[in-house]
């Protein structure tokens, strides 16, 4: 896994997250993550794409979406997923992510520029 930090012009701090392994599996991988980007960087904005998630997570039944990302905004975390979430067929996973993105703390977007921006945009 690999942080980088960047700067945007007016507005804040994002974290983005790159690598080829799978980093949230679990809600404490989550919280793990949330605690080594603050140390690192200082942000509380982060940006990941969604192959670093374990294909759970999209699974509501299981649970593990609506925990990771009510701890995120506990902890006041905003989080950006990015990625094709075309290939889910589950309507409530898309209506999941509508409600989501209505918000102001966790987004589901296509690209990591899509997710940068929107995450340094928001209050």
């Amino acid at each position: 896994m690999k942080i980088d930090k960047i700067e945007t012009v007016g507005g804040a701090p994002v974290a983005v997250i790159s690598g080829s392994e799978v980093v949230i599996e679990d809600v404490q991988s989550a919280l793990d993550l949330m605690a080594t980007v603050r140390y690192e960087t200082n942000c509380d904005r982060v940006a990941i794409p969604k192959a670093l998630l374990d294909e759970p997570f999209f699974d509501l039944k299981t649970r593990l979406a609506g925990e990771i990302l009510q701890k995120y905004v506990n902890y006041q975390m905003k989080l950006a997923i990015f990625g094709d979430f075309s290939g889910y067929e589950s309507k409530s996973l898309r209506d999941f992510i509508y409600e989501c993105n209505k918000g102001s703390d966790i987004f589901f977007l296509d690209t990591a520029e899509q997710a940068v921006e929107r995450l340094s945009a928001t209050r």
